[in-house]
């Protein structure tokens, strides 16, 4: 049985907004992941299945490995669509903010999300979420929002209310936020929620081939580039650095989701314990990836270096800047958090 980390009042809150309503939208953060657009589309099956309009509204495009999931073609994008998107929002009954902790994460959409009136009901694993929400759904200990997500269906209809679509996507995001159960995934829980995911006949082998073994040859070849060429490793520091500036990035005609992982990779070498990866995703703006092992808290370093936040041993931020600027901050942190980092 399922330890129970959601409060009835949650719950309750939750039914009652749902059953009070007939009009829903569904979002999650700029650059969304496996977990962002699992997690929406999952509650976006579930608010559909009893009855309620439902729509995910996504600030930009995601990565075309999550293309597959039930429904991804439907998803609007604020970057594209933004009079549909704001027309959603603007007559919703309620928000269902997904995946992110503050409404800046969503970047343009913030506006409209902040001058709506609509009750905002968070569901979200990470740390510190702000005072903008009416209902928080707020677990740092869960493995991914889409384990908050199966928690909250089940609550209001038990595990007959999933579909198999719902398990798709929820598996999808689970796998995907712990590196395929490789980290922030030794809680008893997380499997026996796969268990009951599976039996609603996911097929794990074939989503993890179509996440994990469906990309460009241009993108193995950046990958092949990043680590022969730019992989520095920092000895002393237990630490390593990728670096990526806008132009590589067009050379090897890179798309978005090409570098997902990539900042996970160093922390395969014996006794690394802390690995960033710097990406100019458009000049004057670095992208920080941040990831660690064990006890160091990645997300310290984000929040004090690179205007940004996150879980323990995954956070990111990023630069307004030269790439020169980031990486010096990189080296002002490995200073600052050495003891740490060889401890």
């Amino acid at each position: 049985m399922l330890e129970k980390i959601i409060s009835q009042e949650n719950v309750d809150a939750v039914k009652q907004i749902v059953g009070n309503g007939n009009r829903f939208v569904v979002l999650a953060h700029k650059n969304p992941d496996g977990d962002a657009v699992g997690s929406t589309l999952a509650l976006c099956h579930y608010l559909r299945s009893v009855g309620k309009e439902a729509v995910v509204v996504l600030p930009n495009a995601f990565p075309v490995f999550l293309s597959w999931m039930p429904a991804a073609d439907e998803v609007l994008f604020y970057e594209n669509d933004k009079e549909r998107c704001d027309a959603a929002i603007e007559v919703a009954d309620a928000l269902f903010c997904l995946d992110f902790n503050i409404l800046s994460r969503t970047g343009d959409v913030c506006h409209s999300l902040e001058s709506s009136s609509a009750k905002k009901v968070l569901i979200d694993h990470h740390p510190q979420p702000s005072e903008e929400f009416d209902v928080y759904i707020s677990h740092p200990e869960a493995c991914s929002t889409c384990e908050l997500v199966f928690r909250v269906i089940t609550a209001l209809g038990g595990v007959e209310a999933l579909t198999f679509e719902m398990a798709q996507c929820i598996y999808t995001g689970m796998m995907t936020d712990t590196g395929a159960f490789a980290y922030a995934s030794t809680r008893k829980d997380v499997y026996l929620i796969i268990a009951e995911l599976l039996g609603k006949g996911v097929d794990k082998d074939w989503i993890y081939r179509k996440v994990f073994y469906n990309f460009s040859v241009t993108r193995m070849r950046l990958w092949g580039y990043a680590m022969y060429d730019k992989l520095k490793v920092y000895n002393k520091y237990n630490a390593a650095l990728i670096t990526l500036s806008h132009s590589e990035l067009m050379r090897f005609y890179a798309s978005k989701g090409d570098t997902e992982g990539l900042v996970n990779q160093p922390l395969q070498i014996k006794g690394l314990r802390f690995s960033c990866f710097l990406r100019e995703e458009q000049p004057g703006k670095i992208n920080v990836s941040l990831r660690s092992v064990d006890d160091f808290p990645c997300n310290a370093v984000a929040a004090e270096f690179f205007n940004g936040g996150g879980h323990k041993n995954a956070s990111g931020g990023e630069v307004y800047g030269t790439m020169e600027m980031a990486v010096e901050r990189f080296r002002q942190a490995l200073q600052k958090y050495k003891a740490e980092l060889t401890e």
